[in-house]
């Protein structure tokens, strides 16, 4: 049996239309590859710290296991009013370096937090 130039043309278009419906099916090759620029991985920051309530007493304590300094800073809510809320002195976290954090409330803590800032470096680095 002999295969007409309609029929061959025919089952070729089909093809074509079936691979550009079906996602992914179409060859990379055709297409020319996009530069991808790499963007550098970020480097790690920050001071792990572990905040606790004991009444109206506040602790954190910080370590900071990366080779920047972290400066630390514990922030206290008090539940009341009345009773003032608490930013300690920012404390400089060093590498390797551990610290504790201490503050209170008159009466009851609503929230309590730490903020860390990075350290500014030497001029150049």
């Amino acid at each position: 049996m002999r295969t007409t130039w309609r029929s061959t043309t025919a089952a070729l278009a089909a093809c074509a239309v079936c691979l550009w419906l079906v996602p992914g099916a179409q060859s990379s090759v055709a297409h020319a590859p996009r530069a991808v620029r790499a963007e550098p991985a970020p480097r790690p920051f920050g001071a792990d710290c572990v905040t606790g309530v004991s009444g109206s007493h506040v602790t954190a304590s910080c370590h900071n296991p990366y080779p920047d300094t972290d400066r630390v800073q514990l922030h206290v809510e008090c539940a009341n009013w009345w009773d003032v809320d608490a930013d300690g002195a920012p404390v400089d976290v060093g590498p390797t370096e551990y610290v504790e954090l201490a503050d209170r409330c008159w009466t009851e803590v609503r929230e309590v937090w730490v903020s860390h800032r990075p350290v500014p470096g030497p001029a150049g680095t």
